[in-house]
């Protein structure tokens, strides 16, 4: 799975990127049909400690999951937006498939 990543307005520590490398990767024990991922890393100035905003889209064929997480840091809030995605993923593995052709009698 590819991993985009953006730092709006910093610079990305090499550490915290090998972090969201590693913990998206293991969403694919989940889902393995995951295309890519764009993950947005903001700071908003604010006074109040939880000013770290993580938003990540998660493609799959035909679909695409959206979480957005604030958190007062980086890592709390990859790691709960991962959690989200994989119950996401598991409910969509689960949703049964119907066919798109119908025959009727």
């Amino acid at each position: 799975m590819t991993v985009n990543i953006q730092a709006v307005n910093f610079n990305a520590d090499p550490k915290l990127l090998n972090f969201i490398q590693s913990r998206l990767d293991k969403l694919e024990l989940f889902y393995d049909k995951i295309v890519s991922s764009d993950v947005y890393l903001k700071v908003e100035n604010t006074s109040i400690k939880e000013n770290k905003i993580v938003d990540i889209k998660l493609h799959i064929p035909k679909d695409k999951f959206v979480v957005k997480k604030q958190c007062k840091s980086f890592e709390e809030a990859i790691d709960s937006a991962c959690s989200s995605l994989e119950r996401k993923l598991v409910k969509k593995k689960k949703k049964p498939r119907f066919q798109t052709s119908l025959k009727f009698l």
